[in-house]
C-alpha cells in the first residue's frame, strides 16, 4: 500500500528543490549586492528549475524504476557516468543538509 499522497510528494519535491538558501540569503543578497534586480533572478531561476523538473518528468515516465538520475544516466549513457552521478547525488546531498543545517541555526 502506499502511503504517499500527491500532497506529500508535490510538498516532498517543492522541499527538495527550494531548499534553505532562499532563506538564508536573500536579504544579505539584496541589501549588498543586486538590490530589486533579485527578483528577476529568482524569476530566471524558478524557470530552469521548472525546466529541470520537466526533464526529470520525462526521464521518470521513460524510464519507470526507481532510481532517480542514476538509473536515468545509467540507461542513456552508461554505468561509468551513472557512477559519477550517482557520487554527485551523494555529494549534493551531503552538501545541501549542511547548508540548510546551517541557515536554520541562524
Amino acid at each position: 500500500k502506499r502511503s504517499l499522497g500527491p500532497f506529500q510528494l508535490i510538498a516532498y519535491g517543492v522541499g527538495s528543490s527550494v531548499g534553505a538558501g532562499i532563506f538564508v540569503t536573500t536579504g544579505v543578497i539584496a541589501k549588498e549586492s543586486t538590490g530589486p534586480a533579485l527578483f528577476l533572478s529568482y524569476i530566471l531561476a524558478s524557470i530552469a528549475a521548472a525546466i529541470s523538473g520537466l526533464c526529470y518528468a520525462e526521464f521518470s515516465s521513460r524510464v519507470p524504476v526507481a532510481g532517480s538520475a542514476y538509473m536515468y544516466t545509467y540507461v542513456a549513457i552508461g554505468e561509468l557516468f551513472a557512477w559519477i552521478v550517482g557520487w554527485n547525488l551523494s555529494l549534493e546531498y551531503a552538501l545541501s543538509a549542511s547548508a540548510q543545517a546551517r541557515g536554520w541555526s541562524g
